[in-house]
């Protein structure tokens, strides 16, 4: 048996009725879960809640969407002006979390929630239109094999299930570890496409602490049930690093083990990232302050920040260091009067000397309870 098969057979299986041994112990925000149908919860299979990261008017795209339980969650908390579109490989899933699309709809005010059919690791094919094209042209000698493949190819350029830059918000629950350690790569890199410039990542999957040895990975039971496709700690924060990815960290990580298997130990872990804007290095006087408490801080590209120093960034970096992905760890001084701009190499770390900032607006994060003077 496949991997593919396997994971296709488990939830098919699980979208028929409830397997307590696909899913963590996780706690959900109740006054979300109160509008969802009992079936939706019971046959959802996850090990975290990536729908605390969803914003008002996020366009949300969740990767494995199963029952579609994070979906209707996170229905409610984009608003009106939001979409969630939830991929998934599996048809029996996906007809449990169409089943109750009417009624959710109803209950939302308007129907905010699209589940479409894809591998999450080629976000680009439409599965279903490839279904279509297969029912009128099945594959049955070698050639038909080849005008497959080319008509895969157009369908990707021409009309991409998930296009390019276009999602706020990539979300996944206990997913990415069930595809095939081959294709996670092509995985990570998709995700970086479809999610906009300035847009996030909340990934809620199982890791090991450390590398699954081939012969628990070719165990189609440990695989299907998110344990031996984990990838090793480490190398999970590093895909998302090399795929393009800034301010990749572990937002949540479970101090118990979720299961041991020969000694190693399988945990739920949510990660959180941000794309970058490509644009130019401008600089046009900004600086930052990196409060501490390290002696110096470096980001994923490279920067280097030292604790207290005025340190020079470019427009881009300043508006990347004081927004959320870094939470309050610098201050942010924007010029008095901004520069008209030149480009720049801000790798460098270089000082920004104080008569430069001068006057200039302080953003700054209190972390003090009582407010700032």
């Amino acid at each position: 048996m496949t991997v593919e098969t396997g994971v296709l057979d488990r939830y098919s299986a699980g979208a028929e009725a409830r397997q307590t041994d696909l899913c963590c112990p996780v706690d959900y925000d109740r006054e979300l879960l109160a509008i969802l149908p009992q079936e939706i919860i019971d046959k959802d299979y996850g090990c975290g809640d990536p729908s605390r990261y969803v914003k008002t008017g996020d366009v949300v795209l969740d990767l494995g969407s199963g029952s579609g339980k994070i979906c209707y969650m996170a229905a409610q908390l984009v608003g009106d002006l939001g979409k969630v579109i939830g991929v998934d490989m599996n048809d029996d899933m996906l007809a449990l979390a169409r089943k109750y699309q009417p009624e959710m709809a109803d209950k939302l005010g308007g129907n905010r929630v699209e589940f479409v059919k894809g591998q999450i690791q080629d976000l680009a094919l439409d599965m279903a239109a490839m279904d279509s094209y297969l029912a009128k042209q099945p594959v049955q000698k070698a050639t038909d094999l080849i005008g497959l493949r080319e008509w895969q190819e157009q369908q990707r350029r021409t009309a991409p299930l998930i296009a390019d830059n276009s999602v706020d918000l990539v979300v996944s629950n206990c997913v990415l570890n069930l595809v095939h350690d081959s294709d996670k790569a092509q995985l990570v890199q998709e995700i970086f496409r479809v999610v906009r410039p300035g847009g996030r990542v909340a990934i809620s999957d199982i890791v090991s602490d450390e590398v699954v040895p081939e012969h628990l990975k070719a165990d189609s039971h440990l695989w299907s049930g998110c344990i031996s496709g984990a990838l090793q700690e480490q190398a999970f924060l590093a895909a998302f690093v090399g795929a393009g990815f800034v301010a990749v960290s572990y937002d949540k990580w479970e101090s118990q083990p979720w299961q041991v298997v020969e000694g190693l130990e399988f945990r739920s872990v949510t990660i959180t990232a941000v794309k970058p804007h490509n644009e130019a290095c401008i600089d046009k006087g900004h600086a930052v302050i990196y409060r501490g408490p390290y002696s110096k801080v470096y980001d994923d590209e490279g920067h280097v920040y030292f604790r207290g120093q005025r340190m020079a960034v470019c427009g881009r970096n300043y508006a990347l260091l004081t927004g959320d992905a870094y939470g309050d760890d610098f201050i942010g001084i924007a010029p008095a009067i901004e520069q008209e701009g030149k480009p720049w190499d801000c790798a460098t770390g270089t000082l920004r000397p104080a008569s430069e900032t001068k006057g200039g607006l302080h953003q700054d994060k209190c972390k003090t309870s009582g407010g700032c003077c």
